[in-house]
């Protein structure tokens, strides 16, 4: 289904995309984790639905579990020490929170990289950077739209499988049955390479001065999103520059939390949320016209 964000031009998407991942990945302070994985929340279920965002919750959650447990199982650091693990080293309390912290931060980028891989499509990627680095965007194109595909594929050589012999029994049998679907999607994905190549020789890809034809353009809303994300893109950076987005987790807890760290909050927050207000601000509009 498509969204309002789906529309904006591909440079917004990839400034957006480009703002939210860049300080959730990289900044580590407790409230801007806690804002990102909100916004990340709100975004996925925006754009992907709540079912979709409930099925890919279900297996980011036993990630983050894993970073949670297995940072304090081989990290010892911090002046807290809540216990002694069997093997004699400490269980400290700093060596948790930053695995809770790791992993929360993890959740929201996998949502990240979800709404992503749904908003950039392949067309939009070689649209940004088909002349800079054509072979590079047709690679990365080729790939977001290879994934899906293979995985519809995978879907319906497993269900005719089924069709015909009936479903596997026992794990020999989902085993036989899982090696004879990745043999035919193996087959079925070089028959298809082949035909894509011949198409693509036919069609004139790489003669020179060939161009390319887009249905792109950089209207007024784009240009104010682009604006937008800039000045609260500065704004965030400055003020963690500024020292509002400190936070250090070793050897003990500690950091900023005053009207910077919230105001640089808000601005990062304010640009997770911009899928959210436009599909809003549509739904409003569709609902006026609709009267």
């Amino acid at each position: 289904m498509s969204r309002a964000f789906d529309s904006v031009h591909p440079a917004v998407s990839l400034l957006y995309f480009g703002s939210v991942l860049g300080f959730g990945a990289v900044v580590m302070h407790p409230a801007l984790l806690v804002a990102g994985f909100f916004g990340a929340l709100c975004c996925s279920v925006t754009l992907l639905g709540g079912r979709e965002t409930l099925r890919r919750l279900a297996w980011i959650a036993p990630v983050a579990l894993a970073a949670l447990i297995f940072n304090p199982a081989f990290n010892h650091r911090g002046v807290t020490i809540l216990a002694y693990l069997p093997s004699g080293n400490p269980l400290t309390l700093e060596s948790l929170i930053f695995g809770l912290a790791s992993g929360w931060m993890l959740s929201a980028v996998l949502l990240w990289c979800a709404c992503l891989s749904h908003v950039m499509t392949s067309d939009k990627v070689l649209y940004l950077f088909g002349r800079a680095a054509p072979s590079l965007s047709l690679l990365l194109s080729m790939t977001l739209r290879s994934i899906p595909r293979f995985r519809r594929q995978a879907r319906r050589i497993a269900q005719a499988q089924q069709g015909l012999y009936g479903p596997p029994k026992g794990l020999l049998g989902r085993v036989r049955a899982g090696a004879g679907t990745l043999s035919i999607l193996l087959t079925w994905a070089l028959e298809n390479a082949v035909d894509t190549a011949d198409s693509m020789r036919a069609r004139g890809y790489g003669l020179r001065g060939r161009t390319a034809f887009s249905l792109y353009r950089l209207e007024r809303r784009d240009k104010g999103l682009l604006l937008f994300l800039a000045a609260a893109l500065l704004l965030t950076g400055a003020l963690g520059a500024w020292g509002g987005l400190k936070w250090t987790y070793y050897p003990a807890l500690g950091g900023t939390l005053d009207w910077r760290t919230a105001l640089a909050v808000c601005a990062y927050l304010t640009i997770c949320l911009i899928p959210v207000w436009l599909e809003r601000k549509e739904e409003r509009v569709w609902s006026r016209w609709n009267i």
